[in-house]
């Protein structure tokens, strides 16, 4: 499995801050390598994100969500169904724990389940006083005698 970076989000969208290095937890895998549920992380604008899994068959009350310590948790529990016959079992029917550490001052304002994607609603609220600062340039050249 090739390791993926992303560097080239920092060069590129200093909005981006940390929240390019989202990682992964322990999760199930499926047969490709590829870790369960799958997600797009999107920016929306240069403050407001989401996070998309696919969490198809799972109902809204099999699904929490939480944030603690600056980490997003992400977890579906669902319970075994009745062992029937299957001759192949490819949907996910185990539970999974995703989970992402945030970068600085993003905060989760919402989630939607809806055809079996769960979206999860990321805003950028910086607090004013760690925001930049424009300082004038005073041109007025009676400084230097302290006259007004």
């Amino acid at each position: 499995m090739n390791a993926i970076t992303f560097s080239p989000f920092y060069r590129s969208r200093s909005s981006f801050d940390r929240f390019a290095s989202l990682f992964d937890g322990n999760m199930t895998e499926d047969s490709y390598g590829e870790k369960l549920p799958q997600y797009n992380i999107q920016a929306l604008t240069d403050d407001r994100y989401q996070i998309t899994l696919a969490v198809a068959g799972f109902k809204e009350e099999q699904l929490s969500i939480e944030v603690s310590n600056g980490v997003l948790f992400v977890k579906g529990s669902k319970l075994d169904a009745d062992d029937e016959n299957y001759l192949h079992r490819g949907i996910n029917h185990y539970g999974f724990e995703r989970k992402f550490n945030l970068a600085d001052h993003i905060e989760v304002t919402g989630a939607d389940l809806s055809d079996g994607l769960l979206t999860i609603k990321l805003v950028k609220e910086v607090p004013e006083a760690l925001k930049p600062k424009i300082i004038q340039i005073n041109q007025n050249k009676n400084l230097l005698n302290h006259e007004k």
